[in-house]
């Protein structure tokens, strides 16, 4: 499973797009069929989880010619399967920052908010679990 966030205009919208998005902890294995958590990006004025949906495409970006360090990207669409029934944002993740601890709040307040860029994350089992409860 597979988290992502991002700038959402409208975060009941049925359907997704996000162009050419960093990755990162695996989020460039992401395929069609995945399930993944939107979290609409705090520092675009987003909530934080926002949804769960599954990919209906995703297509890796080419790298650029010449540039020796990239991170990679991918472009994918997302069909929205649920609306999260309870908030879960920086401010509830930022009191789990024992990095070493296991739990999967820390593993998103890690993955999401320790290096603040908008991106794709790959996601444990445990972490999956915990945000499956937010629906």
């Amino acid at each position: 499973m597979f988290a992502i966030k991002v700038e959402i205009d409208d975060p009941k919208a049925t359907m997704f797009v996000f162009e050419a998005q960093k990755t990162m902890y695996g989020g460039k294995l992401i395929a069609k069929g995945d399930t993944i958590f939107l979290f609409a990006s705090e520092n675009e004025g987003g909530p934080g989880l926002i949804a769960r949906g599954t990919v209906t495409s995703a297509e890796a970006t080419p790298r650029k010619r010449g540039v020796e360090r990239q991170t990679p990207r991918v472009s994918i669409t997302v069909r929205r399967t649920a609306l999260a029934k309870r908030r879960l944002g920086r401010a509830e993740l930022k009191a789990y920052s024992n990095w070493k601890d296991g739990r999967p709040e820390t593993e998103l307040n890690f993955k999401f908010y320790r290096q603040a860029t908008n991106k794709i994350v790959g996601l444990t089992d445990e972490a999956a679990a915990f945000l499956r409860g937010f629906f």
